[in-house]
C-alpha cells in the first residue's frame, strides 16, 4: 500500500459540480500501479495525525505541486515564487518526518523532493530558467546519475526525463546527498544513505514510461 499526497484546490469542476476538492493527476496512481502497488489518496489534514497515517502505510510518496512557502527554509519571498500551499506544507512536512522516523521507504517527486529537502534544513533555488519553458507544458531534458548512487543502482545510463519546475535545491538538507545532475548543474535526484530507502527526483516519472524508480519503492515497501 502507496500513499501518495495529493492536491488541495478550491473550485474544481467536473461534471455539474464546481467544489472544494482534493485531488491528484492520474498519471501518479496509474505509475504505483503499474509498478505493481495498491494506492491510498493522503489529502492534507493536521499534522498530528501523520505518524498514524504513515503507520497503515508500505511506502510514501510525495507528490509534485505549488512552491514550497519560503519561510519554510528561512528565505523571503521573490517575486516568481508561488503563492503558499500552507496546508500541504504543513501536513506533508510532517508526512516525511512521520516517515523518516518510521523507516518507511519514500519517493519525493518534483516538489516532494524540494520538501524533503527542507524538511531535513536545506533550502531552495526559487527560480531558474529553462527546466519548464511552456506553462503547463512538460518538457523533457537529460539526466545524468552519479556512479555509486541508489538512483544509479535503478537507472545506469543517462536517460531524458519529463521535467516541470521553476525552483531546484540550493542546499542540500542534512544527510542528503546528490544523485542525479542535469547538464546545467542542478540538482535532479537525491537521496538519504544513512536513512533507508528515500530518494527525491526532481522530474516527473508519472508523465513518462519508466517505471524503475516506482517499481523498486514497491518491491522495497512489500519487503523484498
Amino acid at each position: 500500500m502507496i500513499g501518495v499526497s495529493t492536491y488541495l484546490e478550491s473550485g474544481a469542476r467536473w461534471g455539474v459540480w464546481e467544489l472544494d476538492a482534493a485531488l491528484l493527476p492520474v498519471g501518479y496512481p496509474r505509475l504505483v500501479q503499474r509498478a505493481g502497488g495498491l494506492v491510498a489518496m493522503l489529502p492534507p489534514d493536521a499534522p498530528q495525525y501523520a505518524a498514524a497515517a504513515v503507520a497503515r502505510l508500505d511506502g510514501l510518496v510525495i507528490a509534485g505541486g505549488p512552491d514550497v512557502e519560503p519561510v519554510r527554509y528561512g528565505a523571503q519571498r521573490e517575486p516568481r515564487t508561488g503563492p503558499p500551499a500552507r496546508e500541504r506544507d504543513a501536513w506533508e512536512l510532517a508526512l516525511i518526518d512521520a516517515a523518516l522516523a518510521a523507516g518507511l521507504p519514500l519517493l519525493g517527486i518534483c516538489r516532494g523532493m524540494q520538501l524533503l529537502n527542507v524538511a531535513l534544513g536545506g533550502t531552495l533555488t526559487q527560480h531558474i530558467d529553462g527546466h519548464a519553458e511552456v506553462v503547463g507544458v512538460f518538457g523533457s531534458h537529460a539526466v545524468k546519475p552519479v556512479p555509486g548512487s541508489l538512483y544509479d543502482g535503478l537507472v545506469p545510463e543517462e536517460t531524458s526525463v519529463p521535467t516541470y519546475h521553476h525552483q531546484a535545491v540550493d542546499r542540500l538538507g542534512e544527510g542528503l546527498v546528490a544523485s542525479a545532475y542535469a547538464a546545467d548543474g542542478t540538482v535532479e535526484a537525491l537521496e538519504l544513505p544513512s536513512g533507508g530507502w528515500v530518494l527525491g527526483v526532481q522530474w516527473h516519472p508519472e508523465m513518462g514510461d519508466d517505471v524503475r524508480v516506482m517499481r523498486e519503492l514497491v518491491r522495497v515497501a512489500a519487503g523484498g
